[in-house]
């Protein structure tokens, strides 16, 4: 036999599970065997049995044991994983590049704070800013106020600060009203524009019917006049608007003669006193232009007004930026409508913006997401007009690599119960604080006779392994378990493949709530976890946690992923 099979599935599922930091891969593990030896594929069968115990073993080890056991049996493979070469990103290039790099601009509105929809578009446009150099605008629009709230406005600056983002100016668009107005009076002035007393209704009925408004016949002088009404407060909310004109036989209805300002009267805005208010698509191309935007990215669903927006910058004679659409990006069960998180808080269904059952970028910064992992998965989804679902998975895996070296680890015993260990010599197990980074220092837990262990840990085994402490055998008694020292062997532990569990010495467990989406887990950890406020923590063998308070004995974590 050219050789032993056992042998050589551990040390590469040794290698995989080190590679990948996650459970060995069967299927890959046993295509190495084949492809590499032939003749053991009639064996097929009996090497799947063989696999299927080697991997249980795997599993049972930590991931610190693991690097540890392939750099004694092949440390070549170990070699292999730092060599991997580092994933590169990117975006397609873009078109039109000039000389002094883009012009890109992020604009959200203040309904709330921002969530992982506008992340997407506002990490897009910071790659290529970062790429070509140029400017980015942060602009707050604004010019809607049943979207405005005051506090939002902190809250939107904020999440771009915690982005990153290579902002180099904001705007308001409610400080450029008089910019608005100023372009609304050229377009009626030229006759591109018109003002519409028509009832909604009636418009909408000569609409799709392709007949022409009788407002559209209006004089240039009449229209003005109206306009100053319109400024004047003469108007209520409902009974005049400004409509762009258009081809009223336009194949889509949506294009033909489209309002683009109207009057709005209740609620009043937070930052100015107006009663006209442009529409999006005039506001948006004006500030475009005069603030030199070349480069626009946002969602497929805005194509119809790219188009709409094609009008306005023939009227005026200017250059439209080059666009690109991105198809939508659906996010499974997290709640990301605003007003279903505004009514959430207000019936104390949700404890606010950070709520982790939220998308917002409050709430997975609260549960230890990074910016940089968020970005990194935004990149990788890249600008395809096709539809995709977000992974949290991904995201999970971008930030594991983002906080994995710099985590220090701890213990977390959920269900805690008192254990005396018959027959186990006092001593302290001296535990590093992070298995790369001896740097970190280490972690002394004393054991004198008892300790605590997670009840669910010690259900149904008759062996386990203490981690980094000793061998025990557990007889259940009741509710309670008879623990008995076994020896601190390794290896017998690995041989009868014993689970591997958290513990603490007794009275040396500080009270940890750890909250997930999921619900809440009760339990003790570490008291020097109390250092930890507000960084990322792995408990080990549970997960990354950041840990959000320290009060009157209790730390409350929130769980990130595993």
């Amino acid at each position: 036999m050219s050789v032993d099979p056992r042998e050589f599935f551990y040390i590469h599922a040794l290698q995989n599970a080190v590679q990948h930091n996650s459970v060995p891969k069967a299927g890959t593990v046993l295509g190495m065997l084949m492809g590499n030896y032939p003749e053991f594929r009639p064996q097929a069968k009996e090497m799947s049995a063989i696999l299927g115990d080697v991997l249980k073993e795997v599993m049972a080890l930590s991931p610190e044991e693991r690097v540890s056991k392939l750099k004694e049996l092949a440390p070549e493979l170990l070699e292999q994983k730092k060599e991997k070469k580092e994933k590169v990103r990117g975006l397609r290039d873009l078109k039109n590049v000039g000389e002094n790099g883009v012009v890109m601009r992020f604009a959200p509105n203040p309904s709330g704070p921002l969530h992982l929809g506008h992340a997407r578009a506002a990490y897009l446009n910071d790659y290529y800013v970062r790429k070509y150099g140029g400017r980015y605008v942060l602009r707050i629009e604004d010019t809607d106020p049943r979207r405005v709230e005051p506090e939002n406005y902190g809250l939107l600056l904020e999440d771009a600060a915690w982005m990153d983002l290579k902002i180099t100016e904001t705007v308001y668009q409610s400080d450029r009203f008089e910019i608005y107005y100023e372009h609304g009076r050229k377009l009626i002035e030229q006759g591109s524009a018109y003002i519409c007393t028509c009832d909604s209704e009636s418009f909408r009925e000569l609409k799709n019917s392709k007949k022409t408004c009788p407002c559209r016949s209006n004089s240039v002088e009449k229209n003005l006049k109206l306009w100053e009404d319109m400024l004047a407060g003469k108007y209520p909310e409902g009974t005049i608007t400004v409509r762009l004109k258009t081809e009223i036989d336009h194949p889509d209805p949506a294009m033909r003669d489209f309002s683009i300002f109207r009057v709005v009267d209740t609620p009043p805005h937070p930052k100015i006193d107006a009663k006209v208010y442009p529409m999006m698509n005039l506001s948006v191309v004006v500030d475009d232009h005069l603030l030199g935007i070349t480069h626009v990215i946002r969602g497929k669903d805005h194509i119809a007004n790219t188009r709409r927006q094609g009008y306005i910058y023939e009227y005026f004679g200017w250059k439209q930026p080059e666009y690109l659409h991105y198809g939508r990006m659906s996010i499974g069960d997290v709640v990301l409508s605003t007003s279903a998180m505004k009514e959430g808080i207000k019936t104390k269904k949700y404890t606010g913006w950070d709520d982790i059952h939220l998308g917002t970028l409050k709430a997975i910064a609260r549960r230890g997401i990074r910016p940089e992992a968020v970005r990194n998965i935004t990149i990788d989804i890249g600008v395809g007009q096709s539809d995709i679902k977000f992974s949290w998975e991904n995201l999970f895996a971008e930030n594991k690599q983002i906080v994995d070296p710099e985590s220090n680890r701890y213990f977390f015993v959920p269900n805690p119960v008192k254990c005396a260990v018959e027959d186990a010599p006092e001593c302290t197990a001296t535990i590093p604080k992070h298995p790369n980074d001896e740097s970190k220092g280490v972690r002394h837990l004393e054991f004198k006779g008892s300790l605590v262990a997670s009840k669910d840990d010690l259900q149904g085994c008759s062996f386990v392994r203490f981690k980094d402490l000793f061998n025990a055998t557990i007889i259940p008694e009741g509710d309670s378990f008879r623990v008995i020292y076994a020896g601190t062997s390794l290896d017998e532990a690995r041989e009868k493949k014993a689970p591997i569990i958290q513990w603490l010495p007794v009275n040396e467990g500080i009270r940890c709530n750890l909250l997930s989406p999921e619900g809440l887990i009760e339990g003790l950890c570490e008291s020097s976890v109390i250092s930890e406020e507000s960084e990322i923590v792995q408990f080990e063998r549970v997960g990354f946690a950041r840990i959000d308070s320290v009060k009157e004995s209790l730390i409350t974590a929130y769980f990130a992923h595993r």
